[in-house]
């Protein structure tokens, strides 16, 4: 049987719009294996200077990312998009295990095959020091972020 995830290409805005947020919701679970379900088996990721092939270094790179970047919260938002092509820009507040707390910013380009598995992401991203008092991401990291929280463009960001 084949792997598939809606929604499919060819994307139109509101599809688009909704394969970012299945993507925000499931990075926010900080669940690796359930997060490259989304991923064809043999996707290929370039996350600042890592590079990963498959699932299995998708796992990999997503248990040491997620042991490293604590209380991790994470918004997306569509930047653009066609056929089967999303770009995304992100950004995710974060702390190490010294209590300094980050806001990395970034942009995705994801290619999806047709059976909507995002088959290449290209990540490129930045990180900034804030303090615990300028966090903008309060949600109960249980949920998905709620529907009524502000957007990245709400936000400034």
């Amino acid at each position: 049987m084949s792997e598939s995830r809606p929604p499919f290409p060819p994307f139109t805005r509101e599809t688009a719009i909704l394969k970012v947020r299945q993507a925000e919701d499931g990075w926010n679970t900080c669940n690796p294996e359930k997060v490259t379900l989304a991923y064809s088996i043999d996707s290929y990721w370039r996350n600042r200077a890592e590079f990963a092939k498959g699932r299995a270094e998708i796992v990999a790179f997503l248990t040491r990312k997620w042991t490293k970047e604590l209380d991790y919260r994470l918004i997306k938002e569509l930047w653009a998009y066609t056929d089967n092509l999303i770009a995304v820009r992100f950004a995710y507040e974060w702390h190490d295990d010294s209590g300094n707390w980050f806001r990395s910013y970034g942009n995705e380009n994801w290619d999806f095959n047709e059976d909507g598995l995002m088959r290449r992401r290209f990540a490129c991203i930045n990180d900034l020091p804030i303090k615990e008092s300028e966090r903008k991401y309060h949600w109960d990291r249980s949920k998905p972020r709620p529907a009524d929280h502000p957007s990245l463009s709400d936000l400034g960001l």
